[in-house]
């Protein structure tokens, strides 16, 4: 655990010429029971904890020391997109988004890269790749879909990200490694990720974006298995025809029911087994 480190990100010059071990050592797979009940040092969900309070319990900065803290490290996040990152931390490993579909795991008490993970191919720090899949070059940069990934989720030995080309993606925690890529939706028909998923009894569940203009489907929430990436169900944001709802769109065919985009991942709540989503607003305004 690192409550002693300040972490501080910065936009700069990558430079990485680091000899540091190509996978997380003495890595503990993450429990149901660990993301609903975090220890103090660990941030396993994007908010911390599944009600999204943001709250973290440690107490070694206060009022009184507060003036007194220094950098300890900086890290140059991946400039090829809007940053809106929301690290996870795990065994003392930060599990950080970056634009584009790019995930790295740094060591939290120094700031080195373990391993990172780009689209199509996973690059370890000393330049060797982790996949055989591709036929990108060794140095290709990401170039999936829109430019955020706001948040990426962490269950058992995976880390999961939803992707700009409307697929969920899971890699391995310890090395990098894709293990599975499920598309959920047609990126050609505008759809896109930009918020990550949440993870609830075994589901992930994440929210889809790219309403923005008028097509013959809405945008929607999934839950997938996250073992497997199989989608389990499905529902939508805005209410269709003949759905409870409907009617409040008076006789507006579904084509035209539009916006209700999720940009940011939801919460949940384990006494009631409900997960709550925010959107944004459904189109047409008037």
């Amino acid at each position: 655990m690192i409550p002693r480190v300040l972490l501080c990100f910065s936009i700069a010059m990558l430079l990485a010429s680091s000899s540091s071990a190509a996978q997380v050592i003495d890595y503990t797979p993450v429990s149901e029971e660990m993301l609903r009940n975090p220890a103090p040092g660990e941030w396993l969900n994007w908010r911390g904890t599944d009600n999204a309070w943001g709250y973290s319990p440690l107490d070694q900065i206060t009022l009184d020391n507060v003036g007194e803290l220094q950098l300890a490290w900086s890290w140059a996040m991946d400039e090829t997109g809007s940053q809106e990152a929301a690290p996870l931390a795990h065994d003392g490993i930060l599990y950080v988004p970056n634009p584009r579909g790019v995930i790295q795991a740094l060591d939290g008490a120094t700031g080195d890269l373990i391993w990172e993970y780009r689209p199509g191919v996973t690059l370890r720090v000393d330049g060797t790749r982790t996949s055989d899949n591709t036929g990108l070059p060794a140095n290709a940069r990401a170039v999936v879909g829109r430019g955020v990934q706001k948040n990426i989720a962490i269950y058992g030995d995976m880390i999961y990200a939803a992707t700009g080309d409307a697929s969920i993606v899971a890699v391995d925690a310890r090395t990098g490694r894709e293990v599975w890529k499920t598309a959920v939706a047609d990126p050609s028909l505008g759809y896109f990720y930009v918020a990550g998923p949440i993870v609830a009894h075994g589901k992930l569940i994440t929210g889809i974006s790219g309403c923005e203009r008028y097509k013959d489907d809405v945008c929607f929430i999934t839950g997938h298995d996250a073992i497997t990436g199989q989608e389990l169900w499905r529902t939508s944001t805005i209410a269709r025809p003949g759905e409870p709802g409907g009617d409040t769109w008076g006789d507006l065919p579904l084509r035209f029911r539009a916006g209700s985009d999720a940009w940011i991942a939801g919460s949940y709540d384990a006494e009631t087994n409900l997960v709550y989503w925010a959107t944004s607003q459904a189109k047409p305004w008037a």
